[in-house]
C-alpha cells in the first residue's frame, strides 16, 4: 500500500529537538498536537493521517480539473470524508495531477500542508511526504520547522492561543475554537505528561488490531485490555500491564523489520 510504512511514534529525542528548536516546553507542543490529530500522526494501518484539500487542488491547478471532480478539485472547500477516507480523494487528485495533490494534503501529527514543504525544511512535497511516511520524528521536525519559519515560536512561547491559531490555523480560526481549544489542552498537560513508552505501546498494540482506545501515553480500561488480549496472545502472564517482558515482545512484532 502507497504511504505505508512502519508507522514508527515519535521518542523522547525527537520532542526534546521541538521544544529546543521553538524555546518552549512539552505541553505547548502537546496542545498543538492534540488539537491537529488528538495527538498521533498516524492511522491504524499505520499510513499518516491527511486531510485532503480541494480548494487547494483547485488553486494550485487553475481550476482545469474542476469538470467532473468537484470532489477533489472546487473552489469552495469542503467534501471532507476524515479518516482513511481521505486517501481515496488523495488517489483521484493524484491521478489528475500528482504533484499537486501531495501539496494539496495535509500531513501527519501536525497537519503541516504539502504545499508548505520549503518551510517545513524539505527540497520537494515528495521528499517531505517520504518523511512523513517514514516516522512521527519526523512529522514532529516538520511542524517545528513549519512554526519556526512562519514566526509563530514568540506566541507559542507566550501562550498566546489567538495569535498562534490565527498564524497556525487560519483567518477563521475562532469558527471552530482552535484558540479556546489549545488553551484547555495546554492546562491539562501541565498537569501531566504522555507517557512516551506507553504512547509507542498503544501505538504497537493499534496496529496488531487490539484497539487500545487511542494512542495518548496514558493508561486506561482499554489499554489494560489490550495488553492483556496481547498478553494472553503471545502466552505472557495475563496482568494488563506494560512490564519490560510484554513491552519487549510486543515492540519486535508490531515494528519487525
Amino acid at each position: 500500500m502507497e504511504f505505508q510504512a512502519q508507522g514508527r511514534p515519535f521518542d523522547h529525542d525527537g520532542m526534546q529537538r521541538t521544544c529546543d528548536l521553538l524555546g518552549v516546553s512539552q505541553p505547548e507542543v502537546w496542545a498543538v498536537l492534540t488539537v491537529e490529530t488528538k495527538g498521533f500522526g498516524f492511522l491504524p494501518d499505520r499510513r499518516p493521517q491527511i486531510l485532503f484539500e480541494r480548494h487547494i487542488f483547485h488553486k494550485i491547478t487553475k481550476g482545469r480539473h474542476d469538470v467532473g471532480n468537484a470532489d477533489v478539485s472546487n473552489a469552495a472547500a469542503g467534501g471532507y470524508v476524515g479518516g482513511a477516507g481521505e486517501y481515496p480523494r488523495l488517489d483521484k487528485a493524484m491521478a489528475l495531477d500528482r504533484d499537486a495533490a501531495l501539496q494539496s494534503a495535509s500531513w501527519g501529527v501536525g497537519q503541516v500542508m504539502g504545499f508548505n514543504h520549503t518551510i517545513a525544511g524539505f527540497p520537494s512535497v515528495a521528499a517531505m511526504v517520504d518523511a512523513m511516511v517514514r516516522d512521527e520524528n519526523a512529522q514532529l521536525l516538520a511542524v517545528a520547522n513549519f512554526i519556526k519559519s512562519t514566526n509563530l515560536s514568540g506566541a507559542l512561547q507566550r501562550q498566546d492561543w489567538r495569535a498562534f491559531a490565527a498564524g497556525y490555523n487560519g483567518a477563521d480560526f475562532a469558527k471552530n475554537q482552535y484558540d479556546t481549544r489549545l488553551a484547555k489542552a495546554h492546562v491539562e498537560y501541565k498537569k501531566a505528561l504522555p507517557d512516551l513508552a506507553l504512547r509507542v505501546a498503544q501505538a504497537a498494540l493499534t496496529y496488531l488490531n487490539l484497539n487500545p482506545g487511542g494512542v495518548d501515553g496514558v493508561i486506561g480500561q482499554r489499554t489494560r485490555a489490550a495488553l492483556t488480549a496481547y498478553q494472553q496472545r503471545a502466552g505472557l502472564p495475563q496482568t494488563g500491564a506494560l512490564d519490560v517482558t510484554t513491552n519487549s515482545k510486543l515492540l519486535a512484532e508490531a515494528f519487525a523489520a
